[in-house]
């Protein structure tokens, strides 16, 4: 007998029941359920499942108050899966390139061995020609040392100080920093640290591609209860915020930018307003105006800031910047 398009949930449920089961672990259907977000019925509803569909020799026993197997089984059946799920299984394999060169990438891929070979017997539709046409690419990819990722995340977990020396871009010398790791984040392709910067006694974002020397010290600290990632994201266009909210608008007047500016999703307090003839206006809220600046820049005369007035102004500076590289 085997699974035919059953959901992954199920799946995955009965693999964790059948495991419990031949380790002789008790089965605790409740535990089950809060692990996977359903309820103590629908786990019972499992045990049944593998009991009358897939001729598991399960029994209850009274004395120690849980299932067990009656006898020595093998693996389970065979697991058969449609085109939909092949074509996503091979679509996620394009997209783990996105992550080489990043401290993630190893724990990925041999993920992704482990799950393709299980199926590799059982796989009934195999799209070759299909998953040619699906590429994924990422420009600028950042550069993280995986020692230097692990010492944080470590530092992170176990809430222990860390130095390190920063270099910030355009600066000749680094500076010692000893921070209280908060978080890390992967924003716009880049690995950022968010921590408690001790002798400055504020939040900084770090860019680990810019770290040095970093070690973890037996200072030991309590994250805030109320710290959260969001929170402190809920200002940035790409990794940086600020204490000050800068309501912004941008017109598009071109109608080609416009549509592009359609396309997407460029930040979650953004508001598009359509303008006649095709064109648009988008209003947003953030904390920093250098990455909104770039992002300006980047679309050439095709927009114009409407406000606030410091960012017309950078906007203005740069500009004529460029007129005295490009005359």
């Amino acid at each position: 007998m085997s699974f035919r398009h059953v959901e992954h949930s199920l799946l995955e449920r009965i693999t964790r029941i059948d495991a419990c089961l031949k380790a002789g672990t008790p089965i605790n259907c409740t535990k089950i359920g809060e692990e996977f977000g359903v309820d103590r019925k629908t786990v019972v509803r499992d045990i049944n499942y593998m009991r009358e569909r897939l001729a598991r020799p399960i029994e209850f026993d009274p004395v120690s108050n849980s299932y067990r197997y009656t006898r020595s089984v093998g693996p389970l059946p065979s697991m058969r899966v449609g085109e939909g799920e092949v074509f996503a299984l091979l679509v996620a394999r394009k997209a783990l390139e996105q992550y080489r060169g990043t401290p993630f990438h190893h724990q990925l891929a041999v993920s992704f061995t482990k799950l393709s070979a299980s199926l590799r017997e059982h796989v009934t539709f195999a799209p070759t020609e299909e998953i040619e046409s699906v590429s994924f690419k990422n420009v600028g990819m950042g550069r993280s040392d995986l020692q230097v990722f692990t010492t944080l995340n470590r530092g992170v977990k176990e809430e222990f100080e860390v130095t390190f020396a920063y270099r910030k871009p355009g600066r000749e010398k680094a500076e010692l920093r000893r921070v209280r790791p908060y978080h890390l984040a992967s924003r716009e392709n880049l690995w950022y640290l968010v921590g408690f910067d001790v002798k400055r006694g504020e939040l900084r974002t770090f860019a680990l591609p810019r770290m040095s020397r970093v070690k973890l010290t037996a200072n030991r600290f309590v994250r805030p209860a109320d710290f959260s990632p969001e929170s402190f994201f809920a200002g940035a266009l790409g990794a940086f915020g600020g204490g000050r909210l800068f309501h912004i608008v941008i017109r598009f007047k071109a109608r080609a930018a416009a549509d592009r500016l359609r396309e997407r999703a460029w930040h979650e307090s953004q508001v598009i307003r359509d303008l006649p003839d095709g064109l648009a206006e988008m209003s947003l809220t953030l904390g920093a105006l250098e990455e909104i600046e770039r992002w300006v820049l980047s679309w050439g005369a095709d927009v114009e800031v409407v406000e606030p007035v410091e960012l017309r102004e950078r906007v203005k500076k740069a500009a004529a910047a460029l007129t005295q590289l490009y005359p």
